[in-house]
């Protein structure tokens, strides 16, 4: 039996059709901007660093209903053929302000402006939300997770228990801005031109006769980056026997490149596997370590003086598990050249388009606020920089991106100018964010930050 295979542009809420066609038929088309901000930080998050902007960018430029969705549309019966003969044209034809991916933001800043015909504004919605607000709660989980590392490499191990294998690759790329090395995701890695790392199973263990054996077929594959789990039945005995197939290495002129903890007390086992290598003359054995880690036990084990020389992080920041969503939201500012805004309590907005400005301490370089202005405003301070620019028009993305490893380097110069008290794990303060006067005054419900 073949089953229609939607495209990108069915993932949309069916109330964002249903606006369509009523826009459609009563002629309310003119332009509109939109901003899509978060707006409160999720628990223990004093920043959040921006991430999702490429895959955003690609869906607008490629964004068409097919003849397959087109009568699948028409066979729910809702939709008129005027409106389907509209969307047999549909392409998004409008412009883009975004912060660069790797951009640390904060509550109530739009990290993306969307300005179009609003049916095409509309019904980009969904999409949007959807990628900018999972690539980044993952960026900013990899990023707490590498500053909870202490200098410790950290590696994507989540490729197995993410939410779908979308997730599972969008989790590799994010992470990587966040300032992981590598992945396990070998998909990811050649999509994305990261790193791929990894291990070894116990099934590969538990399948020779003895551990040693196993040891040796693996050391054989690969000499000179073998990295043997030592964990499956005695971890002692296991690094034991890791230690003889390091020196029979070492007599081939080949180095064994590490041992992985994967269960039991790591912070006790990694000083005893430390003690074991050393004193078999084998510094250079790097203790990697992983099951069921984050920042809170990796922070725990750093400041235990645990020896382990990288991390594998998979389930836990994978899912983003103690912040697995944020208060993203996508709202109208402008129509038709009029501002626009929400006023209910508690999501009240601002109008019009915005721009964010930067602003730092002078004596030490380190984000003192931000401020957020209209979006024609001249920069609030001297030296503030400007985070939302133009990177799409016409529908068409404009100049060069940022790529993945340009991404990754501004978010470590980010997380460096953040003040420490922003970098906390637990009970984070977060950057103040002032607002404009003018901004509040055309505003009403909103209260000055």
């Amino acid at each position: 039996m073949t089953r229609f295979d939607p495209s990108h542009a069915l993932y949309v809420d069916l109330y964002q059709l249903t606006m369509g066609q009523a826009y459609l038929r009563s002629g309310q088309t003119a332009e509109a901007t939109f901003s899509l901000f978060v707006r409160n930080l999720p628990p223990d998050r004093g920043f959040l660093l921006f991430a999702g902007l490429e895959d955003v960018l690609k869906y607008l430029e490629e964004l068409r209903f097919t003849f397959g969705d087109l009568d699948y549309l028409r066979s729910t019966g809702q939709f008129g053929d005027d409106f389907i003969e509209y969307l047999a044209k549909f392409r998004f034809t409008g412009s883009v302000r975004a912060m660069d991916e790797g951009t640390a933001f904060f509550a109530n800043e739009p990290m993306i402006e969307v300005t179009a015909p609003v049916i095409e504004g509309q019904i980009v919605e969904t999409f949007l939300i959807n990628q900018v607000n999972m690539a980044s709660l993952f960026a900013t989980k990899a990023a707490r997770v590498v500053k909870a590392a202490g200098g410790a490499g950290v590696a994507d191990f989540a490729a197995r228990r993410t939410h779908g294998t979308d997730a599972g690759n969008k989790f590799a790329r994010s992470s990587y801005i966040g300032g992981f090395v590598g992945t396990s995701n070998v998909g990811a890695g050649a999509r994305y031109e990261i790193s791929t790392i990894g291990t070894m199973a116990h099934s590969f263990i538990t399948s020779f006769d003895s551990e040693l054996k196993a040891f040796r077929a693996y050391a054989d594959a690969f000499p000179d980056s073998a990295t043997l789990l030592v964990d499956t039945y005695d971890t002692v005995n296991g690094i034991e026997a890791a230690v003889t197939v390091a020196h029979e290495l070492e007599t081939r002129g080949s180095r064994l490149a590490g041992i992985r903890l994967d269960s039991g007390d790591i912070g006790f086992l990694s000083r005893i596997a430390r003690r074991m290598l050393d004193d078999a003359s084998l510094g250079y054995v790097q203790i990697v370590a992983s099951g069921g880690l984050d920042e809170f036990s990796i922070e725990a084990l750093a400041r235990s003086g645990a020896p382990i020389g990288a991390y594998g992080v998979g389930t836990l920041a994978g899912v983003s598990a103690d912040a697995p969503w944020s208060d993203a939201a996508y709202k109208q500012v402008t129509y038709d050249g009029r501002p626009v805004a929400k006023f209910s309590p508690g999501k009240a907005t601002f109008s019009g388009p915005k721009q964010v400005w930067r602003c730092f301490d002078a004596r030490n370089g380190i984000v003192a606020h931000d401020h957020l202005t209209s979006a024609d405003a001249d920069s609030p301070e001297p030296n503030a920089t400007k985070l939302l620019n133009v990177v799409m028009r016409d529908g068409t993305v404009t100049g060069d991106l940022l790529s993945l490893r340009q991404a990754r380097d501004l978010a470590r110069m980010e997380l460096e100018r953040l003040p420490e008290s922003v970098l906390e794990l637990e009970k984070p303060m977060s950057v103040p964010v002032r607002v404009s006067d003018e901004l509040l005054a055309g505003s009403p419900g909103r209260e000055k930050m």
